[in-house]
Order: C-alpha cells, then sequence, then structure tokens
C-alpha cells in the first residue's frame, strides 16, 4: 500500500483518542471536547447534528447551556487545529444542523484499517495475512477508551474481529496450526459466541495432532450456546464437528480441504438447471464482484447462502443466472435451479417436495426411488450433496420456510436465493448474507436500452434516450419493456416513446407488453395482492402522499391510526421492496411504484386521505414555526394531533428543511383539489421558516398558489396574510419583487377588516416599500402609526418588529439617537417574548448604530454578542452581518488584521446564502487589504 505524507493532521481512535501533527501528538483538553472530537471524526466528511452532540455527551440530563458549551468546544478545537496545521489539512465546519469535520479519509486511522482490510481480499495467503496484520496494528487499544459519552463503535470492533479472523484464516491456510492454538484459546475465551473462531481452533488442534481437544472445543461451544442462547451450534460448525469425528481427510491439511469434493461417479448426472442468461445483461459490476468475493473467501466445510432481494422487476433472477453461468466451473458437481413461483401471478407456490424430487432426479437418483415422505427425501437430498460441490439458485421465494428444507450440507456448496422479501430469518438461523438491489445507474440504464435494442440509440437521440430512462426509474423491467417496443414496432421512435410515457396516467399501461403477460402493473400487481388488508391500505396511503417521501406520521394520519402501527407496517411495505427506508422514518416509493399505489385508490378515498393530510401538516408546520420564532398573525392550530411535535428551534427547523420537498407538493396538490382554504393556510404557516433559512426560490411559486387560493374562495383574511408573508421575503432577501400598489393593497384590506394587528403588520410592510421606493420620510408616518396600533392591541410581537424597521429607517435619515433608543426597545422586547432569532437581528443593528455614533466599544460588544448568538442559533445570515459589523469596527479601531478575519468570514458566510450583501463585505474588504 502507498505510503501517504505525513504532514498535516492524523486522528486516531483505534484506541485513546488522538490527533497528530507531523509526529507531535497534540493536548486535547477536556473530556468534553475529546467527546465531541470523536463523534466528528467517526462521521468525518458528515453532519453531525448538535442535538445528537448533546444527547450523546450529557445523554438523558443535559444542563441548560448544553449548546453554548458545545459551541464553546467547537471554537477551542478549531484554535488547536488551526494552531496545529495553519494549511488546514482538517477543519471543523459550521454546517446546519450541525458540525463537520472536513478531512482526507486517509487522515483517519480506521480507515485506513478498513482499506487494508478491503485490499485482502483476494489475495495469496501470505500476502492476505501480511495485510491483515498491518491492519491489526493500527489498533492500539479499546476504541476510544477515554472518551465520554458511549461513542458508537461497534462496527469498528466487529471490523478488529473480522480482520482477527481472515489473518487467522490466512495463516490457517499457510499451515500455521500449532502456532496459532494458544491465541486461538485465549481469542475464544473473550468472544465465546464467535463461531468462525471456534471453528479455527478445532482445526488448528486438530491439524496439530489434538482431535480429543477439538472435540472438547466444540462440546464445551455447544453446551454454552444451548445453556445461554437456546440454540444449536450453526450448520458449518456441526459439519466440521462431524468431520473430525469421522477423521475426515478433508481436515488433513488447509491445502486439501479446499479441493476435499466427490468426483461424479459413473451413472451419476451432473446437472446443469441453469436458464440461458438473459440477452443484454449490463451494469451490476459492484453487485458481480461482491458475489465473486464471497464465492472465493467462503469456508470449504460449509454452506455459503446469499438472499438477493429487491422490488419486482429489479433484475435478481438475472443476476444470479449471470453470476452462476460465469461461475460455473467452480462447481464441479452441479448447477441446480429451481423456480419457486413464490409471487406468480398464476399459480401457486412450488411446494419443497416437489422441488427436491426434481433435484434428486437432476442428481442420478430414478424416479421410481425417490421416498414419498418429505423427511426422507431431505435426507436422501442432503446425503446425496454431502461431499459435493454445487450452485443451488432457487428464484423467486416466497418466505424463508420456502427453502429452508432446499439448503445442501457443506462441501463449500453455494445457494443463491431471490425473493421480493428480505427473509431476515434466514440471516438469522442459517447465516445468511443479504444482497439488496437497487436500480441501475443512469449510465447503466441507457445501457441496456442499447443492448436491448440492439443499436446505439444513446448515441442517435442521447437527450431522448436518458429521458427514457428516467420515465422507466432506471428499473431493468420497465427499460426492457421501453426497448422492446422499439424494437417490435420499428415506426415507434425514442422522443413519441418518451412523450407517451410522460403522460403518468398512460405510463404504466405504455410499458406492458400484452402479448407475452409481462408488465411493471402486472408484476407490482402481485406484491400487492399478496399484502394482508392492513398492509394494503397502508401502500395505497403512502402513493396518495405527494412529495419526496412517506414519513410515519403522515401515514397515521392518512390512515387514522396510531404512530407505532404506522412505522411498523411501512417496514414490513419496506421487507416486500414496495417502499425504500433511505433513512430511518424516511420511505420512498419508486416512481413507477407511486403510479400504480395511485391506480388502486379511489377518487372519494384519495380526497379523504388529501385532506387528512393536509389537517396533519397544518398542526405539524404551526406548532414547529412558533419554536423558530413567536407569531402573532391570528392563526391557530396547535389543537391535539398525533403531528410531529419537536423540542426545539433547531429541531424544528431540520423537520421543516427534510419536510420541505413533501410541503410544496401537498401546496399543489391542495390547491389543484380545491381546498383553498387549506393551501393559503399552509402556504402562511410556512412563511417562518422561509424567512428563517431565506428561501427564495420554491417560496415564489408556493407563495402564489397561496395568494389564488385566498383569492378564489374570497378569503380576505387568507389574501391580506399571503401578501404580508410575500412581502416580508422580498424584503429579507433585498429582491424588491414586492411593489408599492401590492403593499397598498394589502393595507387596504386590512383596513376593510378592522383588526388592528393585520392594519399594523400591512403599515410595517407599506412603510418599508416607501423606503425602498426612495421615500422614506413618509415611510416614517407609517412605521409610527404602526407602532401605535401594536401597543393598542396589546401585540409586543408586531411592536418589536415595527420598532425595529423604524430604527432602521430613522438611521438611513441620520436620525441615529432616535434610532437607537427605538432598537434598543425592540431588543429589549424580542429578549422579553423570546424570539432569539430577532433578538440576534436587533442586536447586530444596534452594533451598527453604536458604530455610526462613534461608540466603539459598545458597538464591538454587541457586534461580538451578536455573532455568538447567531452562532448559537445556527442563524448564518445573522453572523455573516455581526461579523460585517464587527469587522467595520476594528477596523475603525486599528486592529486591521482581526478586522480583515472577521469580513473575510462574513464574506464567506454571504457568498454561500447568495446574498447581495456579499457584494458590500467584499468592496469593505478589499479597501481595507489595499490600506485605503
Amino acid at each position: 500500500m502507498t505510503d501517504r505524507s505525513r504532514s498535516g493532521l492524523e486522528f486516531g481512535v483505534l484506541g485513546p483518542l488522538q490527533v497528530v501533527a507531523d509526529g507531535r501528538q497534540l493536548v486535547l483538553g477536556r473530556r468534553g471536547m475529546r467527546g465531541l472530537l470523536a463523534m466528528l471524526v467517526l462521521e468525518a466528511n458528515r453532519v453531525v447534528p448538535i442535538d445528537e452532540i448533546v444527547d450523546c455527551l450529557w445523554g438523558d440530563d443535559p444542563p441548560a447551556t448544553a449548546r453554548t458549551i458545545v459551541h464553546g468546544y467547537v471554537s477551542r478545537l478549531r484554535r488547536v487545529l488551526e494552531q496545529a496545521d495553519p494549511a488546514g489539512s482538517a477543519r471543523i465546519l459550521t454546517t446546519p444542523p450541525g458540525y463537520q469535520l472536513a478531512v482526507d479519509p486517509w487522515r483517519l486511522d480506521f480507515h485506513r484499517a478498513r482499506q487494508l482490510v478491503s485490499s485482502a481480499r483476494g489475495k495469496p495467503a501470505a500476502t492476505r495475512a501480511q495485510l491483515l496484520r498491518e491492519s491489526l496494528g493500527l489498533w492500539r487499544g479499546p476504541v476510544l477508551a477515554d472518551v465520554p459519552g458511549n461513542p458508537v463503535t461497534t462496527d469498528l470492533e466487529e471490523l478488529r474481529l473480522a480482520a482477527l479472523e481472515e489473518r487467522i484464516e490466512a495463516e490457517l491456510e499457510l499451515g500455521r496450526h500449532l502456532e496459532l492454538v494458544g491465541e486461538l484459546r485465549q481469542l475464544v475465551t473473550e468472544h465465546p459466541f464467535r463461531e468462525r473462531l471456534v471453528g479455527q481452533m478445532m482445526r488448528a488442534l486438530y491439524r496439530s495432532g489434538q482431535r480429543a481437544d477439538a472435540l472438547e472445543a466444540y462440546q464445551r461451544f455447544h453446551r454454552r450456546v444451548v445453556d445461554e442462547l437456546g440454540i444449536d451450534p450453526g450448520p458449518g460448525l456441526r459439519v466440521l464437528h462431524e468431520q473430525v469425528l469421522r477423521d475426515d481427510p478433508a481436515l488433513s491439511s488447509a491445502g486439501q480441504a479446499e479441493a476435499a469434493t466427490v468426483p461424479p461417479r459413473p451413472g451419476v448426472v451432473v446437472p446443469a438447471q441453469l436458464p440461458a442468461a438473459a440477452g443484454g445483461f449490463t451494469g451490476r459490476d459492484e453487485e458481480l464482484g461482491w458475489l465473486d468475493r464471497l464465492c472465493d473467501a467462503r469456508d470449504p466445510a460449509a454452506t455459503t447462502i446469499v438472499v438477493v432481494n429487491g422490488a419486482p422487476g429489479i433484475g435478481k433472477s438475472e443476476l444470479v443466472v449471470t453470476w452462476g453461468r460465469r461461475r460455473a466451473e467452480q462447481f464441479p458437481d452441479g448447477l441446480l435451479f429451481a423456480p419457486l413461483h413464490g409471487f406468480a401471478p398464476d399459480r401457486d407456490p412450488v411446494e419443497p417436495a416437489e422441488v427436491l424430487a426434481r433435484f434428486l432426479v437432476a442428481l442420478g437418483v430414478p424416479a421410481d426411488s425417490l421416498p414419498h415422505d418429505l423427511d426422507d427425501r431431505v435426507g436422501l437430498y442432503r446425503s446425496v450433496l454431502a461431499r459435493r460441490r454445487v450452485l443451488v439458485v432457487l428464484d423467486d421465494a416466497y418466505d424463508a420456510g420456502h427453502v429452508r428444507l432446499l439448503l445442501p450440507p457443506g462441501a463449500g456448496s453455494v445457494v443463491l436465493v431471490t425473493s421480493r422479501k428480505r427473509l431476515e430469518s434466514l440471516v438469522v438461523s442459517n447465516g445468511a448474507r443479504m444482497l439488496t438491489l437497487d436500480t441501475l445507474t443512469d449510465e447503466e440504464a441507457v445501457r441496456l436500452v442499447d443492448e436491448v435494442a440492439g443499436k446505439p440509440l444513446s448515441e442517435q437521440e442521447p437527450d431522448a434516450v436518458r429521458a427514457l430512462a428516467e420515465l422507466c426509474g432506471n428499473l431493468p423491467l420497465a427499460l426492457r419493456i421501453a426497448a422492446a417496443k422499439l424494437v417490435i414496432s420499428p415506426e415507434w421512435t425514442v422522443e413519441a416513446l418518451v412523450a407517451q410515457l410522460s403522460d403518468d396516467d398512460a405510463r404504466l399501461r405504455t410499458l406492458d407488453l400484452a402479448d407475452t403477460g409481462v408488465g411493471v402493473a402486472r408484476a407490482l400487481a402481485v406484491s400487492y395482492r399478496n399484502l394482508p388488508p392492513e398492509l394494503a391500505e397502508t401502500f395505497r396511503a403512502a402513493g396518495v402522499v405527494p412529495g419526496r417521501w412517506v414519513s410515519p406520521h403522515a401515514v397515521a394520519a392518512v390512515c387514522d391510526t396510531d404512530l407505532g402501527t404506522a412505522a411498523g407496517r411501512l417496514a414490513d411495505l419496506a421487507d416486500a421492496h414496495l417502499v425504500v427506508e433511505q433513512w430511518r422514518g424516511g420511505f420512498v416509493l419508486h416512481d413507477l411504484v407511486r403510479l400504480y399505489a395511485r391506480e388502486v385508490v379511489d377518487e372519494a378515498a384519495s380526497d379523504r386521505a388529501l385532506r387528512h393530510l393536509v389537517e396533519h401538516y397544518l398542526v405539524a408546520c404551526d406548532h414547529a414555526r412558533r419554536l423558530v420564532r413567536p407569531v402573532a398573525d391570528g392563526l391557530d392550530f396547535t389543537g391535539d394531533s398525533a403531528a410531529p411535535r419537536p423540542a426545539t428551534a433547531q429541531q424544528a427547523l431540520s423537520w421543516f428543511d427534510k419536510e420541505w420537498p413533501n410541503i410544496i407538493a401537498l401546496v399543489h396538490a391542495t390547491a389543484e383539489a380545491g381546498l383553498h382554504r387549506q393551501t393559503w393556510q399552509l402556504v402562511r404557516l410556512v412563511h417562518t421558516y422561509c424567512v428563517t433559512r431565506l428561501v427564495r426560490r420554491e417560496w415564489q411559486a408556493v407563495a402564489e398558489f397561496g395568494l389564488a387560493s385566498a383569492r378564489e374562495i374570497g378569503d380576505r383574511r387568507g389574501e391580506v396574510l399571503v401578501l404580508h408573508a410575500m412581502q416580508d421575503i422580498d424584503n429579507r432577501t433585498d429582491s424588491l419583487r414586492g411593489t408599492l400598489e401590492r403593499a397598498e393593497l394589502a393595507h387596504r384590506i386590512a383596513v376593510e377588516l378592522g383588526e388592528p394587528r393585520y392594519v399594523a403588520m400591512t403599515l410595517d410592510k407599506l412603510a418599508l416599500t416607501l423606503v425602498e421606493e426612495g421615500r422614506p420620510v413618509e415611510a416614517l408616518d407609517r412605521h409610527r402609526e404602526a407602532v401605535e396600533l401594536a401597543r393598542y392591541d396589546v401585540d409586543p410581537t408586531g411592536e418589536a418588529t415595527v420598532l425595529n424597521n423604524l430604527a432602521q429607517t430613522e438611521q438611513l435619515l441620520g436620525q441615529r439617537e432616535t434610532a437607537a433608543q427605538h432598537q434598543f426597545r425592540a431588543m429589549e422586547i424580542y429578549h422579553r417574548i423570546g424570539d432569539e432569532r430577532a433578538y440576534a437581528v436587533a442586536v447586530n443593528n444596534l452594533a451598527e448604530l453604536y458604530a455610526e455614533l462613534g461608540l466603539l466599544p459598545e458597538a464591538e460588544e454587541h457586534a461580538r454578542q451578536g455573532v455568538e448568538l447567531a452562532r448559537g442559533g445556527s442563524m448564518q445570515f445573522e453572523e455573516a452581518f455581526g461579523r460585517q459589523v464587527l469587522g467595520q469596527v476594528l477596523a475603525a479601531r486599528g486592529e486591521q488584521v482581526a478586522a480583515q478575519a472577521e469580513l473575510a468570514e462574513s464574506l464567506r458566510l454571504f457568498e454561500r446564502l447568495g446574498s447581495p450583501r456579499a457584494m458590500l463585505v467584499r468592496t469593505a474588504l478589499e479597501a481595507l487589504t489595499s490600506g485605503v
């Protein structure tokens, strides 16, 4: 393995936490800092949410200032890393909703360990042993033994044990049996339930002439698992025990074990039952390689079982047949294939007794000698294959019981089971390995279309072929049907087929070959018909939900059930590969599956489901927005509901981040369904999130739907609230899309409604629009009137908002002292009502005013406070503005280097947000750098 440069930082977790800079170990300080750094290293180059950090460091009892403490830890860790390595080979980034360690994976010891283990696969025994010893040498003791918070390191412990077992296996192949006995005794004592270590110790003892000790090792393990776990040893270990009992020659040396198969005898047929591989098979290189490595590393004394599972039409059968034909020479005693028809549309699953009869006849047993009793057939099947190395392919299994009696005994055989279900019980009871197929990559999908069509369509019509693959969802069955249509009907063009597939109502009909009985909808119908009623209901509900993914909360709302039941049903649908759990609690339907799910829902049920769903989201959005900041628009959906209830502002924003694509889709769906009141209400409820995250592009379209819906039903309150939200976003993002006419319209409607809070809100927005129109003097009167109305209505949120904007207008007119008074008052109110984000904004605004008044110490104090508040709450815009003010104050005080650093960070944040203020900061930074 190539040596990497040791310059810069290196991180070690395979033992006590350590950070090494150019060969020198750094002192990391407090246990809390070490715990935080350990989490960032273990999740390197991925974001660790701050809530997860708090939970890990303090468990169920965090201090009230936990988030502040974490921010302090991050600041100190950044200083430590920057001082040790100014070149920045590793940096801690603030990435909502948490922090991320950006680092080259080769600087992490556990990454190097994994790579060494991976590179050892398939190598000769001596090379494997050396690479695995090198990997194991990276461990310095128990993983992160000196770190608090119980970080999750199970996979690293498993990696060490797997590397250890692989190293021992390589050394057994090299004949180092006697040398390994002592080490294996110690390892079995430390890990008494690892069957592979027990088996390795038995082989080492036997080959060292200690047959009695090998048998005793098995008996000791057998008693332990029966007494403590209530299970028997696995089949591989039982076969090894039988081999030791009868002094099987296959055990006499490592080299002979690999060749311990019984050659075919005269009169005994060597079956070759695999069907022809599908023409045009393409892609799946990673999966084929995985099967190759598993086959090459299999235990010659045991049976290797693989469950290949995936959605209907994903290409499971094609994969196993193709791989079996490519590796046929590895199975000199035959290739057995049985279509089990577990999910056939027009017949019952094939019984194990029937499959056993076919296999036994194929293996040379006369048909008239077949036992009638199932157990006798199983026994004969196992006896015939006891010393034969075969490949058994069991295609389309319904469940684990469908295949368990068909598994051959040891001798290095391989069994490939395909199923639409995961068959997890085979993993538990038979040590099966799991291979789950996903759709093809874009490149593979395009290549498959070319292969089936028999000509390079992707070169002739590249854009159309890519669109065709996308509309087929890169599903192999759909791609083959689409390409077959182009072959069967040469008058079809790719472009015409794409046009027909683009119609959602016609897509599944198009992806059907009526004369052959093959179609995407037909394949999905089999899975759907096999669902019990409650899962069928959940499947239909998942199809009705618009958006990119489905949550258990949404399904619970649509199906009117509890959250636990909804989550369990979605997990069962994932097991059947009708949905995919892409992250915990996030379930996704393939586009074609979603279209099928919608086909099996009647219109009335779909309407009811949509109403339940939007009611769920109204409650959820209202609860989440109130955590982000106080509201005073008169809308209240906080009643009792099963909607998710985040506990903090950051959790609420994280919920909005995940749900935002779904909410956009729901706004479109409700507007199209004529649920206009719910449409504008939903738009208003998400406005707080859009202001906070500075969402621009999607907001504009969503807002237009909300405004049109309010006007469609003549809801004047809805119209004024949506108009106000639109102006609010425009003002916050400096987009200037809000016109004076729209501001005046909103104000007129508010006056008609006669509600003081709406009048105050619209007066304030009208004033801001007048400022943008270059009429700040007129704006002052509107601001002052709005302040009085807010006070009259006892609306502290509205009062503080207007005072903040009044101060900004006064600042523009040069009335700085009055502006500072109003800004200070707004800051006090925000602090009292707990609006943290607005409070941070007010603090930064006051800092800017103090700077303009020449009160530099006060300006610096408030700017630093504003930055710290913004960082603590992950408010990037507010942090950027605070740093801009702080940089300007430091420059005025002659602290040029510090000023440049603050302005540079402000510029980075503004550019990241796409804010027009970046240009102002860049100009100030360039002027400061050039000495102007």
